[in-house]
């Protein structure tokens, strides 16, 4: 219990600039991601930086590896966007709250070392899988309402979607040959803004799609009946959340066991995730897991504390509570570009490189799973 207890080492030495400008830095590159997967799967957006900001801060404190990030990452809520289109956002947030209890037992029964058991086909193809849904759903960015139906967009709305999310990508690919100070989404975010700002260009905001204003996450209980019947079709959902989740998030915590040269407690990041999950579901979030990029975006900053994570979270609150209207104006032809290049950096391309050398169940298990 000793070791659940001691949150905090204060013995390690923390360099505060570098925790408070990674914090910043994993804030902004979080942030733009966190809006994408929530359009993505038809939540408001403020669902996706509400669950930013609670996964965050409650594994920044309480999780088993300091310098991890968690968010609402794309790798859970794929799972929820079918329950979603069936039976809505209570729905999801009941399932939320199911997949957060499931992690705190797989946490107190010890049983998150199973988890590196995972089998790496399996792996290449959820992240695969992950990667192409990613970007067939950006395709939806480019069709619009007209009498009340949903067509492709042509003419000039085409070639202006087109190009600013071409250039959007552009950006992305070409700032990192030149610096890494700044996240490269953050730059291509700004750039297309202060474009499609300065020349008052007609197109498509995150203010068209919903509004993010908002205040502190507020307790809501999910309305859906209290039933036997509910229970069997949030279940199936919440329990591939929970494992997805905690797949994604204790290979990760092995990842930064590898960077950073020390041990973290699986165990103790089951049950953090699964306090932040339930914490979601009861206050407007749709969940989460660790997330791989925002981690090594802040690692790569210089962070290997706690603090960093704090900074971030706390950070996206208060753009929550007073930088709703500037987010609204940020056109989703920037986001579009950046989540492309998030399905491009998702997928595994070493999966074709080693195909002809694994065994043929093997190849089949991940296109299965994809």
């Amino acid at each position: 219990m000793k070791s659940y207890l001691n949150l905090f080492d204060f013995t390690q030495k923390v360099n505060y600039r570098n925790e408070i400008l990674a914090g910043l830095t994993v804030a902004m590159t979080m942030m733009p991601e966190s809006l994408s997967f929530a359009i993505l799967a038809g939540f408001p957006p403020l669902v996706g930086l509400y669950a930013a900001f609670i996964m965050g801060l409650i594994t920044s404190v309480f999780g088993g590896r300091p310098g991890l990030i968690s968010g609402g990452a794309g790798a859970t809520v794929i799972v929820l966007i079918a329950l979603m289109k069936s039976n809505g956002i209570e729905y999801v947030f009941a399932a939320v709250i199911l997949a957060g209890l499931i992690q705190i037992i797989v946490g107190l029964f010890k049983l998150g070392k199973f988890i590196r058991l995972v089998p790496q086909p399996v792996m290449y193809g959820f992240v695969n899988g992950l990667a192409v849904i990613i970007f067939l759903a950006q395709l939806e960015q480019f069709k619009t309402v007209v009498n009340g139906k949903l067509v492709w967009l042509s003419g000039n709305a085409l070639y202006l979607m087109a190009g600013l999310v071409i250039l959007t990508i552009a950006i992305v690919w070409i700032v990192p040959k030149f610096t890494k100070a700044i996240p490269p989404s953050l730059i291509a975010i700004a750039i297309v803004f202060l474009i499609v700002l300065g020349f008052n260009i007609d197109t498509k905001t995150v203010k068209d799609i919903a509004s993010v204003s908002g205040g502190f996450p507020p307790f809501h209980i999910p309305k859906i009946p209290f039933e036997f019947e509910t229970l069997k079709i949030i279940f199936p959902y919440a329990l591939i959340m929970a494992g997805v989740g905690l797949t994604e998030g204790l290979l990760t915590l092995n990842l930064v066991d590898e960077i950073t040269s020390t041990k973290g407690n699986s165990n103790r990041e089951c049950l953090a995730q699964g306090t932040a999950n339930i914490a979601n579901g009861f206050f407007f979030g749709m969940g989460g897991c660790p997330m791989i990029a925002q981690t090594l975006v802040n690692l790569s900053s210089g962070s290997r504390a706690r603090l960093s994570g704090i900074i971030a979270s706390l950070t996206i609150l208060t753009i929550i509570l007073f930088g709703a209207p500037l987010i609204e104006k940020v056109p989703m032809a920037a986001l579009t570009g950046v989540m492309i290049m998030v399905a491009i950096g998702t997928f595994e391309w070493a999966s074709f490189r080693i195909a002809n050398k694994m065994p043929k169940h093997d190849i089949f298990i991940g296109i299965t799973v994809a």
